[in-house]
């Protein structure tokens, strides 16, 4: 049993050495060529209107508030200014989102946003991504790449298409540092000792974003609450979580091998839904020693079950955000296509680990 496990281990770190490594050495190829684009047509909106200030800086060889979603799609989130006169509201009735509420109607020409506030007194996420998208439109005809960049239609998110490649969407957004959503107060869970005291109040002081985008989870709701509402996202906080042990090889393993095999007609997974059962699986192994390297094999397996357990049942609850969840959306033909790719997958890997090298 043992010598099986090893067998494994050697041929998984053998897999993250040759494969994990040349897909990350080419995404940050791909970053670097993206990201001068982006800078650019930032730069021309920042001209046009200084309130959108590019947040997108180069820190430790990564890019603050960029995500890969996968190795040709790209989001960066464009951190705002002054949210100081709202309050956060994230009652529930909006599962994924909040609305910023102006603290006192006196207080509504004291906002940098001010003409973004509804009548109700809430800043609109729609409204601010309306403004933005129009200058970003603008910026794109005038900045230096315009030959290689093209605007995409038919979506209220601002998104580019560069060199015919690549699509990556800017979202605006607001940090928030020191507070932590209602929604997610279950957080950590009392009766599990991960991630321990320490390590929670480190993530708790990280805070979350709040961004403009659409949310699926309000797809055919037309009120105008939701309309305005602002998407919670937490990837700072979840990138935290997954320092130390195996976590973030057992991570790049499992986005490889999604861009492998697992890139499906209607788009079912995304390297997201492997972050989050990343997070799972820490919970139901909470000691470090079982995030030794000796324990990847069992980490990964782990989790490819657990991912066809959630195809299979149709659902996979976002990790902070338990009541939202990730597949909402998908077609069910697609999510069952993946389930039984992902189980050949699993097996494969399981009894017979060399089988890796063509993988």
């Amino acid at each position: 049993m043992i010598a099986a496990q090893a067998k494994l281990v050697y041929h998984l770190n053998k897999y993250y050495n040759e494969k994990c490594q040349a897909r990350k050495a080419a995404v940050a190829k791909t970053i670097r060529e993206v990201c001068k684009v982006v800078s650019d047509v930032l730069k021309e909106v920042e001209v046009q209107e200084p309130r959108f200030i590019s947040s997108l800086n180069e820190m430790d060889n990564r890019y603050e508030g960029l995500e890969v979603v996968s190795p040709t799609e790209f989001e960066v989130v464009l951190y705002l200014n002054q949210m100081g006169v709202f309050n956060f509201v994230d009652d529930g009735s909006l599962p994924g989102c909040a609305v910023l509420k102006l603290s006192d109607g006196r207080k509504r020409s004291m906002s940098l946003w001010v003409e973004f506030i509804t009548a109700s007194g809430y800043l609109s996420a729609r409204k601010i991504r309306s403004r933005f998208q129009t200058l970003v439109a603008q910026a794109v005809d005038k900045c230096s790449y315009r030959d290689v960049v093209k605007m995409v239609a038919d979506t209220s998110e601002v998104r580019l298409r560069i060199r015919d490649r690549y699509v990556v969407q800017i979202t605006p957004a607001f940090k928030c540092t020191g507070i932590w959503p209602r929604s997610a107060a279950h957080w950590p869970l009392p009766h599990i000792p991960w991630p321990g005291p320490n390590r929670v109040a480190e993530v708790k002081a990280e805070g979350f974003n709040l961004l403009s985008k659409e949310c699926h989870s309000l797809a055919g709701k037309q009120s105008s609450a939701e309309s305005d509402a602002w998407v919670l996202q937490f990837a700072e906080a979840e990138n935290r979580l997954q320092m130390g042990g195996c976590r973030k090889k057992c991570l790049s393993i499992l986005k490889a091998l999604r861009d492998r095999h697992l890139e499906l007609p209607g788009q079912p997974l995304n390297s997201y839904h492997m972050k989050t059962l990343v997070s799972y699986e820490c919970e139901k192994h909470p000691r470090e020693a079982d995030w030794d390297e000796a324990c990847l094999g069992d980490r990964l397996n782990g989790i490819l079950l657990q991912l066809i357990s959630c195809l299979q049942c149709r659902r996979c609850p976002h990790y902070f955000l338990p009541n939202l969840d990730l597949f909402q959306g998908k077609p069910h033909s697609a999510l069952e296509n993946a389930a039984k790719q992902t189980w050949r997958l699993a097996r494969e890997i399981l009894t017979n680990p060399k089988s890796l090298e063509k993988l």
